[in-house]
């Protein structure tokens, strides 16, 4: 967990892709995905049906290390806005837990947008907290300091002759992305134009180490 400051404030950077925000003890995430997994095995495309409970258990140990008493999911938490119906009953039991522990608040994104009582929390469109917006998807129009997801950013490099991908933050002095948390998310690579457009020219990649925070900035 290493210091990121943006507009103002003093928040953390998680390895996981996730941010801690000391000063509401608040936990971020975005991109959760519960139940893609059975969505695609609905349409002929069988793949494990363990993501729901995997992206859970991390989450549960993300809150436990950070002692989070908020916890803000920044859209695209289900895969579709009935994915909650199909979630196991282990999965069930685990939300339901965690969001009776911790001010749970769900963001609507494109994927859940007619979510409707998820075991728990309190569904917004965004949200206004201490002058930073929280929204699913960056608006490039809006000059308010912001935080959302949607994109799933992943910076590529070659090194070695190796292609390597790291979930990463993207960075601009009004925009922060957050990457996907879900276990069965993919990603955009971080110098796709409409992660550009959506941040502007002047954004960087920021790749969260333990110990520190590795920044490559998107034009080079």
């Amino acid at each position: 967990m290493v210091p990121l400051s943006f507009a103002g404030h003093d928040l953390m950077a998680l390895p996981e892709g996730a941010l801690y925000w000391p000063a509401r003890r608040a936990l971020l995430v975005a991109d959760l995905h519960f139940e893609k997994g059975s969505w695609f095995a609905a349409r002929g495309q069988m793949l494990p049906p363990y993501d729901s409970i995997a992206t859970l258990h991390a989450v549960e140990a993300l809150a436990v290390r950070t002692r989070a008493r908020e916890l803000w999911c920044l859209g695209d938490s289900f895969h579709d806005s009935q994915g909650c119906e199909r979630l196991p009953e282990d999965a069930r039991a685990l939300l339901a837990r965690l969001t009776a522990r911790l001010d749970w608040r769900w963001i609507t994104g494109n994927h859940d947008s007619l979510l409707i009582a998820p075991l728990g929390g309190t569904i917004l469109e965004e949200a206004e907290i201490d002058g930073l917006i929280l929204r699913h998807e960056a608006e490039p129009a809006d000059p308010r300091p912001e935080l959302s997801g949607h994109f799933h950013p992943k910076l590529r490099l070659r090194i070695r002759g190796r292609q390597v991908a790291r979930r990463c933050f993207v960075a601009s002095p009004t925009k922060l992305i957050l990457p996907a948390f879900g276990a069965l998310t993919g990603g955009l690579d971080a110098h796709h134009p409409e992660i550009v457009r959506a941040v502007g020219p002047s954004a960087q990649a920021l790749v969260a180490l333990e110990d520190r925070l590795l920044r490559f900035p998107l034009a080079a």
